[in-house]
């Protein structure tokens, strides 16, 4: 077996976050809401797209209980490679959301990190572009 990338993350939560993070996610990081199969297990929630591919699934808790990550391991960050660097400041701005900029000149990076509504750290990646003066 070779792995060729990462699939897609799946975020569970409750019915009332799980609407947080969505609106987050299309309308901060701008994910693109798409189709999902219908499961025969009956669970419910969202697919979100970068192009073409569902990158990002959304899960409603079927007890409707916000879940607590694992207590050895958790998720350190989600991250996302980018374009459009001056659109996004100026929309997280716009939007009033704290973020840091952190800028790694050996890869040729700016790297914008913030927080979704559940509590998660979000990279936004975006390589080759300058960040603005």
């Amino acid at each position: 077996m070779a792995v060729a990338c990462i699939g897609h993350i799946n975020l569970r939560a409750s019915e009332t976050m799980i609407e947080r993070l969505r609106a987050f996610y299309r309308e901060v990081v701008g994910l693109r809401e798409g189709p999902r199969p219908h499961f025969r297990s009956g669970s419910r929630g969202y697919w979100l797209y970068a192009g073409d591919r569902d990158v990002m699934h959304l899960t409603i808790d079927p007890h409707d209980a916000d879940v607590a990550p694992p207590r050895d391991t958790a998720f350190n960050h989600i991250a996302f490679a980018c374009r459009g660097l001056s659109d996004t400041l100026l929309r997280l701005r716009e939007a009033g959301i704290d973020f840091v900029v952190d800028q790694v000149d050996a890869l040729q990076q700016v790297q914008l990190f913030l927080t979704d509504p559940a509590g998660t750290a979000v990279e936004l990646t975006f390589t080759a572009e300058p960040l603005p003066v």
